[in-house]
């Protein structure tokens, strides 16, 4: 990461970025009247980026499983892409 810390995003806007890339996944995948509980949980703290995905959707077709990690690297990638950019 850059040593000018006036250039990177602030940790508002990384946990942000992530959650949404996160939901984006999961209701792209889901319609939202299938999904019964979606917890997006990130921390940002030190430069470390944790991403905890919790989907329950039984009524819905795709592995749950896999969406919720899916949801979960895409929100990383999009932090990457944030402080690439």
């Amino acid at each position: 990461m850059s040593e000018d810390a006036s250039t990177e995003p602030s940790d508002e806007t990384v946990v942000r970025t992530a959650a949404e890339a996160a939901e984006d996944v999961v209701f792209s995948r889901f319609d939202r009247s299938e999904v019964d509980d979606l917890d997006v949980t990130v921390a940002f703290e030190d430069d470390t980026l944790e991403v905890d995905v919790y989907l329950d959707a039984p009524e819905g077709r795709a592995d749950t499983e896999r969406v919720a990690d899916d949801a979960a690297l895409a929100a990383r990638s999009a932090v990457d892409d944030l402080f690439s950019g």
